[in-house]
């Protein structure tokens, strides 16, 4: 009986450890957006990831052209292909690491008020 109320305990604790995280992600989010739409902010970030984009298919289409073998369009394609969607996602993560970042804190300012409740809950400070 009294393991079931202790699991039951960090289950709860658990939960709302998770809750406060997702409220401080919101949180961080509109506090960067700062009333800006979410669609708006990400497909900026995702145009100014284009050029990098592009250096990333140059990339894959140049160790086509180094090789000493020859390799046939479609290979040349994938590689270009493939190193286009590489470029775009390291530009994309970078542009938008600022609101990344925003986000985190704001999830370990809410995890971290739960967690300092939590441990007052169980060491409780008498000033007497």
């Amino acid at each position: 009986m009294h393991s079931d109320r202790r699991l039951d305990n960090y289950f709860r604790y658990g939960r709302s450890l998770a809750n406060s995280g997702a409220q401080g992600l919101r949180r961080g989010r509109e506090a960067y957006l700062n009333g800006r739409p979410l669609a708006a902010v990400l497909s900026e970030k995702a145009r100014a990831s284009l050029g990098l984009a592009a250096v990333g298919a140059c990339a894959g289409l140049m160790q086509c052209l180094i090789s000493n073998r020859r390799r046939r369009v479609p290979a040349s394609l994938a590689l270009g292909a493939i190193g286009s969607v590489i470029g775009f996602f390291a530009g994309f993560t970078w542009k938008s690491r600022d609101l990344a970042g925003s986000m985190i804190e704001g999830a370990a300012r809410g995890i971290g008020t739960v967690r300092d409740q939590h441990w007052l809950e169980r060491h409780p400070i008498d000033y007497a």
